[in-house]
């Protein structure tokens, strides 16, 4: 689309309806919106390959904001071209339950690629979506048949640069050459605290240069026709490109531009008045003239370029059926017809070999079972291949020039995550990465926010606990796997063996709404036999492993609840106490979050009400207090770790069979 009217008015659309709504809500941030106008002009009138009607076309180039506090020129970009996003819900800007909340919210406003807020993860998710782009279109694409080719573009500003995860994954964008990733970059020189000259001196196009990317630097921000000239130039590049441009924040509002006092506050009754005056802007507030909204309008060109690319999909699925269907089955994030028998043969195997191995490497042999039957799998490990064990037999490593199926990603395991959630946004394919448990720390945001955005990305953690050994408390975790239990809608799985480790994996995959956490043990676990309804069980994230022998139901006179590396314990603890006369009951549960999700009669069969209960995880104690309240008890650790053998560790900290006995014998004499 190119304008039919002049630029200017078209980008004081822009800035009266951010003006107008952060005026109304009295909240929001004006100044970004109304800086970055002409450069949404040029970007959406000129270049950007959308369809209203369809938010969700394969084919459309991605659009992302990464500096989301400036959500309201993201609203009234939609809002003018034409999506199902009108003048009321412009007007009900941060009110609750509206389609324009503060920061974009993917799956609430269409439109929207990503949710956006903490600054650079906006970043990060663009680079996931050009990865994904140019790996999809490297297995889909045919010659005469570019069914996959679209841009992703994102607008950026001081902050997201400020933030550490631009240098992560801008640095492995540029190694891997995403050219077609496109960032705009809001150079005005303004945060909340004022001018950054005093914090914040960095040469970014020197930066950029540095981590091969293309740069076009000194673009005028605020000529429409300086920036679609550097768009243009940015689309010839063999490299990623970052487009830097000049502007002025808070444009047009002749008394607080170019200050902080416009970036994060409404502007005030006088000052809208004032912008109206210097902008010769003379409709009233939310009042769109005809003839702008007939330039802006993009859904007949929308409907023309769907419809041509349409035909073209047609071609290409008359000469490959199989490639076509495949791409529209992993674009809808569908799993293959055969999965749930894979799985299932996978579980069976397990249950066959019996292995005694560490829940790490029954996590690879998952991913050796499942990968055949899922081309979608996008695997990787923050520079821990080797100890993480994410990789496979048919792997091939992702390289500039070179596509595959697993990433290098190197030591970031923040910009891994949020990559992650940019590849699970795109569709296409189903992310894994990996690091150590304690350094979930670095990537917890991105966590959060896949949790938040309910995307299918895969994060495995390995050496989770003291069992990690002679590394040390740095090392150790002793908080992560509780910590992870309190960000909503995120569940996370710690199998005890090999077929825990399978089941896990299975619910990981079919989970459609929301990511997981997969947490493994760095040393051996031994295989623990299952009747087939204990396996079935497993998926409910809780289940009875052992009743006491001979012992009819409610006979036993306490539970143990135990997780990942500590389920031996608890049988080796019941065994001890049943030889002493007190019938104990076992619980294994890999998965907290989903068997809290239970119906209460299956939980209340699993743990008997009134029973006492103890419960055993190397970790701190706070969290399991809920499961066995405060007459129960819970073997832990609430200290950080030390640095020795494992086993030498699990001694000290009190991971003994004598001390779990002396635990339920407290808890029955309370």
């Amino acid at each position: 689309m190119k304008p039919t009217l002049p630029t200017t008015l078209m980008a004081n659309a822009i800035r009266a309806l951010a003006m107008d709504a952060v005026q109304k809500a009295n909240s929001g941030h004006p100044g970004m919106p109304m800086g970055m106008a002409e450069i949404a002009v040029a970007l959406w009138a000129g270049h950007y390959k959308h369809n209203p009607a369809n938010p969700k076309w394969i084919n459309r180039d991605r659009f992302l904001l990464s500096n989301g506090h400036g959500s309201m020129l993201h609203y009234a970009l939609l809002h003018l071209a034409g999506y199902d996003l009108s003048m009321d819900d412009i007007r009900n800007f941060r009110q609750m339950h509206s389609k324009t909340p503060g920061h974009p919210e993917v799956d609430i406003t269409p439109g929207i690629e990503t949710t956006t807020g903490p600054l650079g993860q906006g970043i990060a998710n663009a680079v996931g979506m050009a990865l994904s782009e140019w790996l999809l279109a490297s297995e889909f694409n045919k010659p005469g048949h570019d069914v996959v080719d679209h841009y992703t573009y994102a607008f950026l500003g001081d902050g997201c640069l400020m933030e550490g995860i631009s240098h992560e994954v801008c640095s492995l964008a540029g190694t891997l050459g995403l050219k077609k990733l496109i960032f705009l970059y809001d150079d005005n020189g303004i945060s909340i605290d004022g001018k950054v000259e005093g914090w914040f001196t960095d040469d970014t196009p020197k930066r950029f240069e540095s981590y091969n990317w293309n740069v076009i630097p000194n673009v005028d921000g605020h000529d429409v026709a300086a920036v679609d000239a550097a768009i243009a130039q940015a689309k010839l590049s063999d490299k990623p490109t970052l487009i830097c441009c000049k502007t002025i924040i808070g444009k047009g509002a002749p008394n607080l531009q170019g200050g902080d006092k416009v970036h994060g506050a409404a502007l005030g009754d006088a000052e809208c008045a004032a912008v109206r005056e210097h902008l010769v802007w003379e409709s009233h507030p939310f009042e769109i003239p005809a003839p702008i909204y007939e330039a802006w309008d993009a859904k007949a060109q929308g409907a023309a370029v769907e419809t041509e690319w349409n035909t073209k999909f047609a071609a290409y699925r008359a000469q490959f059926p199989e490639l076509a269907s495949e791409l529209e089955r992993r674009m809808k994030g569908e799993l293959p017809a055969n999965f749930e028998q894979v799985l299932a043969q996978a579980v069976a195997a397990t249950i066959d070999k019996k292995e005694t191995i560490a829940t790490r490497k029954a996590s690879q042999n998952a991913i050796q079972a499942l990968a055949g039957a899922l081309p979608e799998f996008l695997g990787g490990s923050a520079d821990l291949t080797g100890s993480n064990l994410t990789n496979w037999k048919e792997i091939t490593p992702v390289r500039s020039g070179q596509p595959g199926n697993h990433i290098n990603y190197g030591v970031r395991e923040f910009g891994m995550a949020a990559i992650m959630n940019g590849v699970a946004l795109h569709g296409g394919y189903i992310p894994f990465g990996a690091t150590f448990l304690t350094f979930s720390d670095y990537s917890r945001n991105a966590l959060r926010m896949a949790a938040l955005m309910k995307q299918r990305s895969i994060f495995v953690f390995t050496h989770d606990s003291i069992g990690l050994g002679e590394d040390g408390p740095t090392h150790q975790s002793v908080e992560h796997v509780s910590s992870l239990r309190l960000i909503p809608n995120l569940d996370n799985w710690r199998p005890a063996d090999t077929t825990e480790s399978m089941v896990a994996w299975g619910a990981a995959v079919k989970r459609k709404d929301g990511p997981a956490t997969l947490i493994f043990s760095r040393q051996n676990l031994p295989y623990v036999e299952r009747d087939a309804a204990q396996v079935a069980n497993i998926a409910r994230g809780g289940y009875v492993l052992r009743d006491p022998a001979g012992a009819k139901p409610g006979e036993a006179r306490a539970i143990l609840i135990a997780t990942g590396s500590e389920v031996e314990l608890a049988l080796k603890a019941a065994a001890a106490l049943e030889a002493e006369g007190t019938p104990v009951r076992v619980v294994s549960m890999p998965s907290t979050d989903v068997f809290d999700r239970q119906d209460a009669a299956y939980k209340a069969s699993v743990l008997t009400k009134g029973m006492p209960r103890v419960a055993i995880e190397a970790g701190v104690t706070d969290f399991w207090y809920k499961y066995v309240g405060l007459e129960g008890a819970v073997v832990g650790i609430d200290t950080f770790g030390e640095s020795a053998p494992a086993p030498v560790l699990f001694k000290h900290f009190g991971f003994t069979v004598e001390n779990v006995v002396a635990k339920v014998k407290s808890v029955l004499t309370a």
